[in-house]
């Protein structure tokens, strides 16, 4: 994978695919500390210690259509490129947690890529999945939660084509506003 927000993708979609009906997709980037991390929660149905062990093998799949289960090897081989890792945190019923970190100058370390687009994406092809997102780069923050938006919206769809584009502007606008600060 090219960039972080594809493997961002690929990681929700196992979510969804383990009924998860809220994903947390949490990125802190912290150039000061010379660190970033990814971070994808979810409350699916997570796994075993069996399974997250196997997890990490990319000839382990739980889909019956594929023979090979890529998207967490290629995040874990990404961040060890990158002089960082990986773990994973489940429980059956429990939910998963992935973490990555990267160095976060490290010639190796793959760009963010297009994050607003991976999250409109997510969300407009998954209307009743809540996600939220939470964006640190040095002391500046953006939230946003689906949840919380569908509240306000009331009979309007999360994914009709001026919400989505509301969203994607939003966070479009805030991650411009900060390319340039380092803390």
């Amino acid at each position: 994978m090219e960039d972080l927000s594809l493997h961002i993708l690929d990681i929700a979609e196992n979510s969804i695919n383990a009924g998860a009906s809220k994903i947390r997709i949490k990125i802190n980037e912290s150039p000061g500390k010379n660190i970033l991390t990814v971070e994808i929660s979810d409350n699916g149905k997570g796994m075993d210690e069996k399974a997250i062990k196997m997890a990490q093998d990319p000839f382990y799949t739980t889909k019956s259509r594929k023979k090979v289960g890529l998207g967490i090897p290629f995040l874990a081989q990404s961040a060890r490129e990158a002089m960082g890792d990986i773990s994973i945190r489940s429980g059956k019923d429990k939910g998963t947690v992935i973490s990555a970190t990267f160095q976060y100058d490290h010639i190796d370390r793959k760009p963010l890529g297009d994050i607003e687009q991976t999250l409109t994406v997510l969300i407009a092809a998954n209307p009743v999945i809540d996600f939220a997102y939470e964006h640190r780069r040095g002391r500046r923050v953006y939230r946003m939660d689906t949840a919380e938006i569908k509240q306000k919206l009331r009979d309007m769809p999360i994914n009709h084509p001026e919400v989505i584009k509301y969203i994607k502007d939003s966070i479009s606008q805030w991650l411009n506003d900060t390319k340039s600060i380092i803390v």
